[in-house]
């Protein structure tokens, strides 16, 4: 079923690995300072998606939106649909652990949700969402050779942006969760569901328990070493 619902490209449009910002102009962003010769596959509710090469290798760019329904429906369909293989998120995240600071980086092993986007599989027991290894190796190894800060290790998608319970965090925190973003526990349970590969690829944008944050324009454009490693991620597999 192609175009569908929600991305306006034809088979053959989307490479088999797909970089997914939440923001859609963080993916023109990547597409026109990384990609060579990005063509423009969608641009349906405002989800920009460009695919293009780097370092010869075909390479997707596509917004996200937020949260898990947002993310649960696009990679959906690029999975199913599109023939996607590889989904990285590239997006930013709020510390939660005390050593992580703005800019630091997090490959999200697993993500604690506290979603309902599980219960449609109906299983007997509590699933953890986790990412896969062949991508996390990858990325950890190039984290470490652009000699970055990398912390490994569970994040929190939370379907609350606003949280009612200051507590909340403090909570997630003592047990040992690095940090908070939205999207990655549906993109996991997408992904372990379909066969595919996902991972996520965090900076971290703000610490919640200090108040620093960056500018909506930071998040949109400062973050490349994040960018990088995805793309050089990309083009290794």
């Amino acid at each position: 079923m192609t175009p569908t619902p929600h991305i306006d490209a034809k088979p053959g449009d989307i490479a088999k690995t797909v970089l997914m910002p939440g923001d859609p102009l963080r993916a023109k962003f990547i597409a026109e300072k990384f990609l060579q010769n990005p063509v423009q596959f969608n641009q349906t509710r405002g989800m920009l998606g460009f695919t293009g090469t780097y370092n010869g290798a075909a390479v997707s760019v596509m917004g996200s939106g937020m949260g898990c329904p947002s993310i649960g429906i696009y990679s959906y369909e690029l999975y199913h649909f599109y023939g996607v293989e590889n989904i990285m998120r590239v997006g930013t995240a709020g510390a939660i652990n005390l050593d992580l600071h703005i800019g630091d980086i997090v490959l999200a092993q697993g993500a604690c949700t506290n979603s309902a986007f599980v219960r449609q599989y109906n299983l007997p027991g509590d699933f953890s969402p986790i990412s896969s290894f062949c991508l996390l190796e990858k990325a950890a190894a190039q984290v470490r050779a652009k000699g970055l800060k990398l912390a490994v290790g569970n994040v929190l998608s939370s379907d609350t942006f606003y949280d009612d319970d200051d507590t909340t965090m403090k909570r997630w925190q003592k047990m040992g969760v690095l940090c908070v973003e939205m999207e990655a526990a549906a993109l996991y349970l997408n992904a372990a569901r379909a066969g595919k590969n996902a991972l996520a690829i965090l900076t971290i944008s703000d610490e919640i328990f200090t108040g620093k944050a960056t500018t909506a324009l930071e998040r949109q454009t400062a973050f490349t070493n994040m960018m990088e490693v995805a793309l050089e991620t990309a083009s290794a597999l």
